[in-house]
Parts: structure tokens; sequence; C-alpha cells
């Protein structure tokens, strides 16, 4: 059979031309992100890190439409992005260590390692709305500058504007998988409305290039237009299915909880483990239900309490903990003695034996001052300022290990005869932000206007906490919008009076530290109760849900850090100076106090709120596994949607070309499209003979497919000028036949982009949104 010469190759306009034109795209996709990265302010103080994130954004997606703008190949502008990222991020946050300020160098990754660090250590601590320290601050811009390169490899490289606008979602949907409200609907709306404009501004710029193209080669006739809702009404159904699916997704999605892992609502918060871990235990004492934490023998002269976390550093207005990267030299084995104690102190050694019942943390409970743990399974470390012992590779659920550990018993002398004299480990102890509520100080100063040394000041807030004009009370902090341990909080509580055991602790930390003493605050257990039972000879305890606790300690040199009670009704006041004030609870067996506070509820320290017992807790891990499950599954959905609605379309395509006359158009299309998703051009100008030709000098067909192809072109080209229809059995089977052949030709990356991501899918959603009936014959 005679072939006609291939149609001549049209001209492709650099500089100036068709890429060139690109560049109203780019604007549009930074407008989109912008908009987007300004969702996420209900979750972050302050408007600062907007302008950084926006000025990283606006680099990498202007600096792209000005490489193309020079003419710069397509394939590597993508590279160039990502070093326009590189650079200015080197630039913005590497402290003068690149060369020439733009260049990373060895010193640059070191620098942005600990940033990434300390910005994963301080988006673990805090609540919303967080405070934006330099390390959060160099993961959104990094992380803005990373979707930035996202979507224009995918919007404007690959020409794929739709799919590459998702990359916007990430910032714009986070708040309805962190705060309960969810995302807010004007900012969905603005988003939307930014989205349709850059659809709209790539049916302008299709159009631009189409024109330019006939400019300069053979012009084309325009595909037949139908009626119907045209460019702007396409774009509106689009987007307001963007806008409804974002509400859905934000309302139903599982919110992300303390634990790192998903859970359903209520409760969702900030970020991953030990996040607002006050405002958690707030939420866990009004959680009437009590479950077991762990129970303990102990050789000690007093029943300990036990410390799972110690929050050392005021972000903003909050009390967050200065997490350090795990140290592999601090193994739990070996513990140094207590920093700043003193060898006149007298001190007794003590041995606890613990066993896990029903905490599931990353943090260990364990007595303060340990100096060494035996039995633990997997990797635990101290952390040398805290003492805090944890794991980022273990939990606590099942273990069982001894402690072993030190009690300090100095006395009131030695308490006041402490200098202040500070080291200089402990000054950031004394940090409190300048705009703290003047009440703070103003009261501190009026309970110790009597006293003379750091510790009869420290007895005076104690003693004026604990007196009868505070409350124990979980609920009214809710009820009147002051809950948590954030300073402003404190101004609050001292006005009402009303808290539990967060507010005070964090109260008598602050208002020490106002006063000059060093101060923290510490979370973990009670005592506990003792038990009937006994273990290994000695009383065992009891520790449950009900004990979980905060309260705050204070550092004199040459003691170290030493426990203080304010919260009434709770624990036990310290023996220091061998009297109890009036309103002092009356001690329980085994150092617990009497109280009629309502019972803590599930540990949400823990990483899963796993101290509930049978039934609740294997529910909560269901539900946890549910949610896992349905993001799994919706992630893979979401994946797979493009490869399903492209089958979904060849089989109707191959049904309807079965059933009825005519369909050898139909046939023509599906063959287009399929070499389409395979990566080969279909300009408008090509004839099928021509289009066929190019196709089996690619030499994938077979002499079979080669026939079959042969017959589908002929089909094709009778349906011009003959009406009668040709035989739609066989033409489905030649068609199968060629697309078969076509796919397996290809090399296996073709392959698959041609499975899950087909081009003239994307085509086709462009050829709706400009009002035209027919995508077939255009070109990637």
């Amino acid at each position: 059979m005679r072939r006609p010469a291939p149609s001549p190759r049209v001209p492709r306009v650099r500089s100036g031309g068709r890429d060139a034109a690109l560049w109203p795209l780019a604007i549009s996709l930074l407008l989109l992100l912008l908009i987007c990265c300004a969702a996420l302010g209900p979750l972050l103080r302050g408007s600062a890190w907007w302008w950084v994130s926006a000025l990283v954004g606006a680099a990498v997606l202007l600096g792209s439409a000005l490489f193309r703008r020079l003419g710069l190949p397509r394939p590597i502008v993508p590279v160039a992005n990502a070093v326009v990222l590189v650079g200015t991020m080197t630039l913005l946050f590497s402290g003068g260590t690149g060369l020439f300020w733009l260049i990373p160098t060895p010193q640059t990754s070191g620098t942005f390692t600990e940033l990434v660090a300390a910005g994963g250590a301080s988006i673990a601590q805090q609540s919303t709305p967080a405070e934006v320290t330099v390390g959060i601050l160099f993961l959104l811009a990094g992380g803005t500058g990373l979707i930035a390169v996202l979507m224009d490899l995918l919007a404007v490289t690959l020409r794929w504007p739709a799919l590459g606008a998702a990359g916007a979602l990430v910032p714009l949907l986070a708040p309805g998988f962190i705060i309960d409200d969810g995302a807010e609907l004007a900012a969905l709306v603005v988003a939307a409305i930014a989205f349709l404009l850059l659809l709209r501004v790539d049916v302008y710029v299709r159009r631009a290039q189409e024109q330019t193209t006939s400019a300069t080669g053979p012009r084309a006739s325009r595909a037949p237009r139908r009626r119907g809702p045209g460019p702007i009404g396409g774009a509106l159904v689009v987007g307001s299915l963007a806008i409804v699916g974002a509400l859905i997704l934000s309302t139903v999605a599982p919110a992300f909880t303390a634990g790192g892992l998903v859970t359903a609502r209520p409760g969702g918060l900030l970020f991953g483990r030990g996040v607002s871990p006050l405002i958690n235990l707030g939420q866990d004492l009004r959680r009437p239900k009590a479950g077991p934490a762990f129970h303990y023998t102990s050789t000690g002269t007093e029943q300990p309490y036990f410390t799972l976390l110690t929050l050392d550093e005021v972000i903003g207005l909050n009390w967050t903990a200065r997490i350090d990267g795990a140290n592999t030299r601090n193994t739990v084995d070996d513990i140094q003695r207590p920093f700043g104690l003193d060898t006149t102190v007298e001190t007794v050694d003590a041995s606890t034996s613990i066993v896990i019942d029903g905490v599931n943390s990353h943090w260990l409970p364990a007595p303060a001052r340990a100096t060494s743990i035996e039995g633990l399974t997997g990797r635990w470390y101290w952390d040398s300022r805290t003492r805090a012992i944890a794991s980022t590779t273990a939990n606590t659920l099942g273990q069982n290990y001894t402690v072993s550990s030190l009690e300090i018993k100095p006395t009131a002398d030695q308490l006041r005869e402490s200098s202040t004299d500070y080291p200089a480990s402990v000054l950031g102890n004394l940090q409190l932000p300048v705009n703290r509520p003047p009440i703070v100080d103003e009261t501190a100063r009026q309970v110790t206007a009597d006293t003379a040394t750091s510790y009869d000041a420290a007895i005076a807030l104690q003693t004026y906490l604990r007196s009868s004009a505070f409350t124990y009370d979980t609920q009214a902090p809710v009820e009147d919008g002051y809950d948590g341990g954030g300073l402003d909080v404190i101004g609050v509580f001292l006005q009402e009076k009303r808290g539990y055991c967060v507010h005070f602790a964090a109260t008598m930390a602050a208002m020490a530290r106002s006063l000059g003493i060093p101060s923290r605050v510490s979370l973990g257990y009670l005592p506990g109760v003792k038990s009937q039972d006994l273990e290994q000879g000695r009383g065992r305890y009891d520790v449950d849900s009900h004990d979980l606790h905060a309260w705050p300690e204070l550092y004199f040199v040459g003691i170290g850090w030493v426990k203080f009670e304010p919260t009434p009704g709770r624990g036990t006041v310290p023996n220091y100076e061998q009297t109890v004030d009036a309103d002092t609870p009356t001690a329980l067996p085994g150092g617990a106090a009497s109280t009629s506070a309502p019972g803590l509820g599930a540990d949400r320290l823990a990483d899963d709120s796993a101290l509930e017992r049978g039934a609740s807790a294997q529910g909560a891990d269901t539900s946890n596994l549910l949610g896992i499950i349905g993001l799994s599954v919706l992630g893979l959905l979401v994946l797979l949607l493009p490869a399903a609605a492209r089958r979904m379309l060849r089989r109707s395509r191959l049904r309807r070309i079965r059933s009825a006359g005519g369909g050898a158009g139909l046939a023509w299309t599906e063959l287009q499209h399929t070499s389409l998703d395979h990566g080969l051009v279909v300009p408008v100008t090509e004839t099928p003979r021509a289009f066929a030709g190019r196709l089996e000098r690619l030499g994938t067909l077979d002499p079979a497919s080669t026939e079959a192809l042969e017959r589908v072109l002929l089909a094709v080209e009778r349906s011009r000028f003959d009406r009668t229809p040709a035989r739609g059995d066989t033409l489905a089977a030649d068609l199968t036949l060629v697309l078969r052949a076509l796919h397996a030709g290809a090399s296996v990356g073709i392959r698959l982009r041609a499975t899950f991501a087909p081009t003239s899918l994307f085509a086709s959603l462009g050829a709706v949104l400009r009002g035209e009936r027919h995508a077939g014959a255009l070109a990637p």
C-alpha cells in the first residue's frame, strides 16, 4: 500500500513563543498557593510566617516563569526551580554559612538538620495557635517551596493544571485534620475562586498557543463548538465540586491526636506526640472513668511522684518542653548523678519495680532523680537537662522494669541558705514573655512581700494557692473559656481562682520566675494507693488515671530541682518545713491525698489514650486502626481514580462501538487517546493515514496488530465517504488488538504513567472546560 509522506512538523517557538506564554499560569499558581497557605492562620500565631512562605513560593514560581521567558528547555525548568528553592532557603536560614550566602556548604547542611529537628520538637509540644519558632518557620517555608516546585511541574511543565493545583490542598485542608472547627468556609471559597481563575487562565494560554502554532504552520479547522456551559460554566462546575469535596473531607476526616495516630472527632489536636500536654491533661481531668496505669513496689522511705515529661520553656505564652535529640550515649543503665546536688544534702537510695498496666507512651513513668533502669525492652535514653526518659522507637505498653533512684531530703535551712548565683544551664528557666498579664507579677509580689529568701517566697506562693481562696474545679476553666496552662490563661485563673492541677502548677511556676526563681512544670502521676496484694514481700501500690497530675519544680543552688505541691486537694505537701498548712488534705497510706476532685480520665499524655479498661481500650484501638485504614483507603482511591476513570471510558467506547453502527470515529478517538497516554504527540494537523503510518514506524506493532491497524484506518476513511457502518464486533476486536500492542511495546515507566496518570483524561477535562465537544486531537 502506498503511503503518503508524513506531514511537515510544526516548528516550535522558543523565546517569546509557546513556553514564554506560560507566565500567566505561574502567576495564577502563586496566587492559589498564597491563599491556601493563609488558611493555616488558625494554627499559627502572627503573620510574619506567611510573608516568609510567600517569599519562598514567589521565588520558585516567578523564577520558573523567568526561566521559560529566557527559553530554558522545558525538562530543565523543574531542576532550575529546585536550585532556586535551595538557594532561597540558604539565603534565609543558613545564618551566613552558605557560599556567597546562596550556595549551601556542609555547614549549611548541618544548620538545616538542626532547624528540622528544632522545628519538629517545637511542633510536637505546642498547642494551637502555635508560636512560630525559627524551626517551624524553616519547615513552613521549605514545605511551601516544595509544593511550589511540584505545582509548577504538574501544571506548567506537564500541563495538568487541575492536578497541579492539588498540591495547594495540603495547607488548605490541614486545619481540618488538626482543629475541631476544620477548614474555614471563607478560606475554601476564596481558594476555589483562585482555582477557577487558574483553570480559566489555562484555557487562555492554550488558545494563545494554538494561535501561535497556527501562525507558524498549517492552519487547522476548529473543532465544532457545542451548546453548553462553555469554559466559565465548566470551570464553575469543577470549582463547585472542589468546594463541596473539601468541605466534606475537612468535616469527616479523622483528626491527628497527641499520639500521632488517628481517632474520630472530637479532640483533634495539633501535630504529633506530646502536643499541648497541659491541654491534653485538662481534657482527661473531665473524663469520669478511670483506667489502670501501672503498679509498683518500692524500698524508699516515701512514695514517689512519677514523672513523664517536664515543661521547661515558655514559647509565646505557652509552656513547652525543650526536647533535645536522643543522645545514644545517654543510656538508662547508667544515669548521671542529679545536677546541682551537693554532697551535704541527705539522700536515700531507693529501688522501685514498676509494671505497666495501661500506659502507652514514648515517655517512661519513673521517679525523679533516677540513676539506672533495668528490664526495659527497646532503646531508651535520658535527657541530660530534664532527666525525662524517652524512646523514639519503643513504648511503655507491657514494660516491666526496675528504677534505682535517689530520694533527696533537704532541710528548710539548706533551702533558705541557697544562693541566687544560678548556673548558666538553668538561666533559661527564668525567661518569661514581656507581654504576660500584669496580674502574674503583681500577685507574686503581694504574696511574697514579707519573705526574705527564695525558699520562703516559694512556700508563700504554695500556701497562697492552697488556701481557701482557691477552688479545685475541672469544669469552670472550660465553661469560662480559660482552659490550659498558658500565661494568658494564668491571668484569668488568678482572677477567677477556680481550676485544676494544670492551672495551679503553671501559675506557681510562672510567679516563681517573675520573682527570679528558676522553675518548670512536671507532668506525671501521683503515688497512687496501697493495694491489698503483696509483691516480692513488699506493699504494692496501684496507680490509675485518677492519679494523673501536674506540679511545679523550683531550682535551688546546691540542691537542684525541688518539688512543690500548690494544688489544693491533690497530692501531698513536701515535708521540708515539717509543718502542714491548715488547708492541706489528710494524707492517705502510700502518700496519696484524699480529694473530692473528679477522677482523671484516660492518659492523653500517652500516645494513644490507652488507659481505659477492657472494651473501652479495645474500642479506642479499633477506632484508631479503622481511622488509619480509612485514610489509607482514601489515599489509594485518590491515586487509582484517574486509572479507573480512563478504564471506564475505554470500556464505554468499546461497548458503543460493538452495539451501534458508525463507531469508526469513536474507535479512532480511542486510538489517539491511548497514543497520547503513551507519550505520542497527536497534532490536530495530521491526517489519520499519516498518524497510522507513524504508529507503524515505531516498531512496536507485530504483523497481526499492524493488519488490525490497517483495518481500523480503512473503516475510518470509509466512514467519511460511505454511510454504511462498519461491523462493530470486528472493529472493536481490531482496536483492542492495536491498543494492547501499543501498551506492550512501551517501557515500564510509560506504561505506568499511561495507566495511573493518563494524559488524555486531563486533555478531555481541558476540552470540557473550553466548551469543546471533541478532545481527541489534542497535543500534550
